[in-house]
């Protein structure tokens, strides 16, 4: 590794999901900013659910301080394909930058209601970069 600087990456797990015993379908989201190295914060995004030949939207939120978007651990989800657009041309725009890419999409699909999918993306003006994964429960110790 050759960077000086360390971006820490805290678990968005809003903590009703932390909770032990809890093993509904759950969305973490993350933003980082590539440019400066920090959480992105005041990123506006849109979580919609295929349906049909479109998209329904289920909820829109703003990623907090730490970059995380925690307002969407009331939604009922379920299987199916999902689809988070980012809005990194106000993100940019707040910044005083432009951007060559003023929305970023990232579809996933969700099949297993037991976990949490995790969802990060790091901005910067001219590029982006996506990880989808699954965040395994920590809800106790084994032995």
């Amino acid at each position: 590794m050759c960077g000086h600087e360390r971006t820490v990456v805290r678990n968005c797990l809003p903590p009703r999901a932390q909770q032990s015993g809890v093993s509904e379908m759950r969305i973490a989201a993350q933003v980082l900013d590539g440019t400066y190295g920090k959480p992105a914060v005041g990123v506006r995004a849109r979580l919609s659910r295929a349906s049909g030949d479109g998209w329904q939207r289920i909820a829109d939120a703003d990623t907090n301080g730490e970059g995380c978007i925690e307002d969407w651990d009331s939604w009922p989800l379920e299987h199916g394909l999902y689809r988070i657009m980012f809005d990194s041309d106000g993100y940019f725009a707040g910044l005083g930058a432009t951007t060559g890419y003023p929305e970023v999409a990232v579809v996933f699909r969700m099949s297993d209601e037991s976990h949490t999918f995790q969802v990060q993306v790091t901005l910067a003006p001219y590029s982006y970069s996506t990880y989808f994964g699954i965040m395994e429960n920590q809800s106790g110790n084994s032995g």
